[in-house]
């Protein structure tokens, strides 16, 4: 009976994200969009093939199975077919129907280049002689310019594609989990959250940088609970030198490690390393680009616009604004105090914790998009897994 109700809930989840994926398929403006979604229709379509078979004659099938349809359909076919098709011409700046990637990627291969040559990622507006535009900034702390040192260093090819590179350096930080954990075995709900939702799948496909991220995120988790707090100091430092995003997650791994004097120095000194160095290069610029851009407070407004509470509501005007920035506060407080009250002691309630604060400040930041929520999804589904392996493996020591 419970295996009959797991796989009622894998038809439905692989039957959801594939209406998903043919409405991007039909109706997106952006072309990369409607390449993953027509790929990717074919691929969910067959996980919920395969598991209404399994459903309607009660025979002993796996469940992984289905995983792979996703992941190869859904993920890896069309991320190579787009980098592929844009080896073949110019894309930056194209026109949104004949885009083969996000300007995510076309940023983080700029920012690559401009670390290499100037030691800052930002491009300096001051030197411009016109206005500048939404493609002029690079809304991302200076160690995302990593993913595009590749390309800056053997120039544009297949290899060198910023979405190539997030995807192996993802891949890489995977294993590394797998292995601080002792190759242990996976649970396919969780799996099915942190790779096979559209979140996950599409932003693979089309430009790739949260997930690196994301990936740091839970290997950060792993490795405090595993009694490494400089490293997981460490990890943290660099997913916050990517995405400013991973802030909050540093923040309950302190608290959890009761402000570990190992975790602290080794998190300082990432920061200082991974993001100050480059950042004071062009202080104003770091500034510009990853503060006031996102917070909609730069010369140009973040395109970053999904109707999603805190952006409804900054749409309202200054009231609006401030009212946003009011209840990020309130949420923040209310997120200190449950951290305070009951301190995270597993690998699941870290990720809990951090996966609930960032759906909240997903849900109200002024400048957001729904793949953003890739993160309180990925997480919680990383929680899913970790509770009893953690109670086990990986109590505070």
């Amino acid at each position: 009976m419970n295996e009959q109700r797991s796989r009622l809930i894998d038809a439905a989840f692989y039957l959801g994200f594939g209406l998903d994926a043919a409405y991007t398929a039909a109706f997106s403006e952006f072309y990369g969009f409607r390449v993953w979604g027509n790929f990717a229709v074919v691929g969910y379509a067959f996980a919920f093939l395969h598991i209404v078979i399994l459903l309607l004659t009660r025979r002993q099938g796996s469940r992984w199975i289905p995983v792979g349809y996703v992941v190869v359909l859904g993920m890896l076919v069309p991320m190579l077919v787009l980098v592929f098709k844009r080896m073949t011409g110019r894309d930056w700046g194209s026109p949104a129907h004949s885009m083969t990637a996000q300007p995510e990627v076309w940023v983080i291969e700029r920012a690559g280049r401009l670390l290499l040559s100037t030691g800052s990622p930002y491009v300096d507006l001051s030197t411009l002689n016109r206005p500048p535009v939404v493609d002029d900034y690079t809304p991302y702390s200076p160690a995302m310019a990593l993913l595009g040192l590749p390309n800056a260093l053997f120039g544009r090819n297949v290899l060198t594609d910023a979405r190539i590179v997030a995807f192996v350096v993802t891949l890489v930080i995977f294993l590394v989990i797998l292995r601080t954990l002792d190759w242990p075995s996976l649970s396919i709900r969780p799996v099915q959250l942190i790779t096979l939702t559209t979140f996950t799948t599409l932003p693979a496909a089309v430009a790739g940088n949260d997930m690196p991220v994301v990936a740091l995120l839970i290997l950060g988790a792993v490795l405090a609970m595993r009694s490494r707090p400089e490293w997981a100091g460490l990890v943290l430092a660099i997913a916050a030198s990517m995405k400013l995003t991973a802030l909050p997650a540093a923040a309950v791994v302190a608290i959890a490690l009761a402000f570990s004097w190992r975790f602290l120095a080794a998190f300082i000194g990432g920061m200082v390393v991974f993001t100050g160095l480059s950042a004071a290069v062009n202080w104003d610029m770091f500034v510009d680009n990853v503060i006031r851009f996102p917070g909609n407070m730069a010369a140009v407004r973040s395109p970053a616009q999904s109707p999603l509470p805190g952006h409804l509501l900054e749409q309202t005007g200054p009231f609006g604004h401030t009212a946003v920035l009011i209840l990020m506060g309130m949420a923040a407080l209310g997120m200190l105090w449950w951290l305070l009250a009951r301190p995270p002691r597993t690998i699941a309630e870290i990720l809990l914790r951090t996966g609930v604060g960032l759906g909240i400040a997903m849900l109200l930041m002024p400048a957001t998009r729904w793949g953003y929520l890739i993160y309180p999804i990925a997480l919680l589904g990383a929680a899913l897994y970790s509770w009893r392996p953690a109670r086990k493996l990986a109590q505070v020591g």
